[in-house]
């Protein structure tokens, strides 16, 4: 009797033992907690890029580098796994953290080396693309692919901006809103992404982890598409007139920059498997 009352017990006990063990497997996002100061993006497909046209010229017009929308063709269906996203732009309290842990080097805009007081929660500007990635593999994370980016900005549904289709520099901080510098970030809450990022238009550009390079099926034969220059994305705060267009804040929009240049209006967010 005492056997086969042990043979009951572990058959009882197998389904929940099968449930742990699910609990931890890949894919199990119910049961994993999300790490502190980051949002998770769902399994799922997105709609990335656009089909818009620039009938009116305004690339042109404003002395851009690349026509508008055009490194954008075809709009398209991706599917990504599941993966979270920094809810923040990395600010310069937690870069001097990685500064002080490791001798990076410091920032340009901090005066004899050394972050000024107040900047703490103000999105950290002015690393190249080899520094920002550093930071996130110190931190255990690594950059956003430009498709994880996008999504995390987007959702699903194929917005223009985070916040819907309209676009409101009341949501963000564009050189239209009329702040002129920087703003500490998740200042702009009526601004967040569907998934609860903050600050996925305007204030800095983010680095991401592609190289620009034209999406499948793309009718564009930009020059400088190749491994030369990684996507930047997102819109900065402006300083200069063009930088008040709604295009540069399109979830869809896509710029570049050179992956060694320290530009002071590019920072970045950290994502994580």
């Amino acid at each position: 009797m005492r056997h086969r009352s042990a043979i009951f017990r572990i058959t009882m006990q197998f389904p929940l033992l099968l449930l742990s063990c699910l609990a931890v497997l890949p894919g199990c996002s119910k049961n994993r907690a999300t790490p502190d100061g980051m949002v998770l993006i769902p399994a799922g497909e997105f709609i990335m890029g656009s089909d818009q046209v620039d009938t009116e010229g305004k690339g042109a017009e404003f002395g851009m580098v690349k026509p508008f929308y055009l490194d954008e063709h075809p709009r398209h269906r991706v599917y990504l796994p599941d993966y979270y996203i920094d809810k923040y732009e990395t600010t310069h309290a937690a870069y001097k953290t990685f500064v002080d842990a490791t001798a990076a080097r410091r920032l340009n805009n901090w005066p004899d080396g050394r972050m000024s007081p107040g900047l703490e929660n103000y999105p950290a500007a002015g690393m190249s693309w080899y520094e920002a990635e550093r930071f996130c593999r110190w931190a255990g994370k690594r950059l956003p692919t430009e498709a994880e980016w996008e999504k995390a900005a987007r959702g699903t549904d194929g917005r223009d901006y985070p916040w819907g289709d309209a676009y409101d520099p009341a949501k963000a901080n564009t050189g239209e809103t009329g702040i002129g510098d920087l703003t500490p970030v998740g200042r702009f809450e009526t601004g967040r992404s569907p998934y609860g990022a903050y600050d996925m238009a305007g204030n800095v550009w983010e680095f991401t982890s592609d190289w620009y390079k034209p999406y499948p099926g793309s009718d564009d034969l930009s020059d400088a598409f190749g491994e030369k220059f990684k996507v930047i994305r997102g819109g900065s705060w402006g300083g200069m007139a063009h930088y008040s267009l709604p295009q540069f804040y399109r979830t869809a929009f896509r710029f570049y920059a050179e992956p060694q240049r320290a530009s002071p209006d590019t920072g970045f967010r950290c994502a994580k498997d």
